[in-house]
């Protein structure tokens, strides 16, 4: 353990020496990044005054239709004054759970909630929709009425506590209920093989039809199941380790770097040439993985933010080799770019706030087959913006604020 924590460290200091560099020698070497330009009328207005709540996953399909996820529960009373009974005033009322649009913006799918057959999460959180067109939702509810485990400021969560949100569930794309995964308030912790506690994201292998899970806001792993069956297959935790559910405290980041997740392990995606890329958020980090659990290595983001942490979800750019991840930041309301091959940030777009390209809670991010980008944003951000794809350009500023 010894050994692991001193390579770990090191690996630390050389991955954030390459990004400093990389940002540093920018001008000499006219290092080029993608850029990108808000769409403020992207998506179109809601029907039916609906409004959005805390907007927590968004994935795009094979078809380049966008699907967003949000909690409906969140929405403040003010917000949902035709909803009542006498009507109190003409707006507004909450937009079912799952929302699909298409390029134009248009709204398509719209469709969740409690039903037959299903545990519906206290607290829905993430979504994937898979290669074969299925849609994928976990949850982050402690149940007991408490909405999610978290607002506005991750906690770090100790013991084998069972909570509600202990299920994944698999939809088709008009939300017939195909299949759950995990049983509310069963969960025995980050070595049960049959419950989440409190799962974050979904992510899909097509090649192998295997599905990956963040999990999440609870345990400390990440999880692998049958796609199409359900059966467990394999987990772990940070470094390849088998996880543990002691209380790990709070981060510090002069503090050597954590051997296991801290919650919530919050995305795991998968690139083209078969490495995982881990969210473990609250500490900053992205680890990287084989298929199998075996760790490659790490790197820090932004390192001494604390509160939610830096690394909130990731998506690959769309050129062949997937040569950058986007890194949703939704503590510093920013999205990094990040050079794949050596894990340096080359610039960064967004600040905080709630005009078009700012971010109050910038959640989660993925990317269409153009390489354009959207993102959703929790707490009271509560929306989807669009961020078109303009190419490389010569990277001249580590922070770019809003891109106009």
């Amino acid at each position: 353990m010894k050994t692991a924590s001193t390579c770990a460290a090191l690996s630390a200091l050389v991955l954030t020496a390459v990004g400093f560099q990389h940002f540093h020698h920018v001008q000499a070497a006219e290092v080029k990044a993608p850029k990108f330009i808000v769409d403020p009328f992207w998506p179109k207005p809601l029907p039916n005054g609906w409004l959005l709540g805390q907007s927590v996953g968004v994935s795009v399909d094979s078809q380049d239709h966008v699907w967003i996820i949000h909690r409906p529960g969140s929405l403040e009373i003010g917000e949902l004054h035709a909803t009542t009974n006498p009507r109190i005033a003409q707006c507004c009322a909450p937009a079912p759970p799952v929302l699909s649009f298409d390029q134009a913006g248009n709204l398509e799918e719209h469709w969740g909630g409690p039903g037959s057959g299903y545990d519906w999460p206290d607290a829905n959180h993430g979504i994937t929709v898979d290669s074969q067109g299925m849609v994928w939702l976990g949850g982050a509810g402690k149940g007991r009425g408490t909405g999610p485990v978290a607002n506005g400021q991750d906690v770090e969560i100790g013991g084998v506590e069972s909570y509600h949100d202990n299920m994944v569930l698999k939809f088709d794309q008009h939300g017939k209920f195909l299949f759950q995964i995990g049983k509310p308030n069963s969960s025995k912790g980050s070595n049960d093989t049959a419950n989440f506690r409190l799962p974050a994201k979904i992510f899909e292998d097509p090649k192998l039809a295997e599905i990956y899970v963040a999990d999440g806001y609870g345990n400390h792993r990440v999880i692998v199941f049958d796609r199409d069956t359900g059966k467990y297959k394999r987990h772990w935790g940070a470094y390849g380790n088998k996880p543990s559910d002691l209380d790990a405290g709070d981060y510090k980041p002069e503090a050597p770097a954590a051997q296991q997740f801290r919650n919530p392990v919050h995305c795991a995606v998968l690139s083209h040439d078969d490495l995982l890329y881990v969210c473990d958020r609250v500490n900053d980090r992205i680890q990287v993985f084989r298929p199998d659990g075996t760790f490659v290595r790490e790197a820090f983001i932004e390192k001494q933010t604390l509160g939610s942490g830096s690394v909130w979800d990731i998506a690959f750019s769309r050129d062949p080799e997937q040569r950058f991840l986007y890194v949703a930041d939704g503590e510093n309301n920013r999205v990094h770019i990040v050079d794949r091959n050596s894990l340096g940030v080359l610039t960064s777009f967004g600040q905080g706030g709630r005009q078009p390209g700012e971010f109050y809670g910038v959640h989660s991010i993925a990317t269409d087959s153009k390489g354009n980008i959207y993102t959703t944003e929790t707490y009271r951000g509560q929306r989807v913006q669009r961020f078109l794809y303009k190419g490389l350009a010569p990277v001249t500023q580590h922070q770019q604020g809003p891109p106009w």
